[in-house]
């Protein structure tokens, strides 16, 4: 995705308001986050996305689908992005490059604070 590109342009619906709250569903993120933790969330501004960040996404291939995973790096149509659990595989390896649309801020709960770096890092 180009600086100039946002989400509504490629048919993703962007984030309601600047801020949102996620609930996790699922083990994709393991050990970053688990399921049933709560994210504060922040809406991006193209090209405000970094390698490493843990965001909000939806892939174009299945707009409805709202996932929470880690930047890997850009490419065409947005970004390659995946799970932090390497046994599960429902991010970019299955459906292509998502489309950001927010930037996860911190976890509110069950363990308040700033979200760990990748495993391995």
């Amino acid at each position: 995705m180009s600086d100039g590109d946002s989400a509504g342009d490629l048919g993703v619906p962007p984030l309601d308001s600047v801020w949102a709250l996620a609930r996790v569903s699922g083990p994709s993120m393991a050990p970053t986050v688990a399921s049933g933790d709560r994210l504060l969330v922040r809406r991006v501004r193209p090209g405000a996305v970094r390698d490493g960040d843990v965001v909000l996404a939806r892939f174009p291939s299945r707009p409805e689908l709202l996932v929470v995973k880690r930047v890997h790096h850009a490419v065409d149509g947005g970004h390659w992005v995946q799970g932090d659990n390497p046994f599960v595989t429902d991010d970019s390896r299955a459906f292509g490059p998502a489309v950001v649309v927010g930037r996860v801020v911190a976890r509110l709960w069950p363990r308040p604070g700033r979200l760990p770096l990748p495993p391995g890092s």
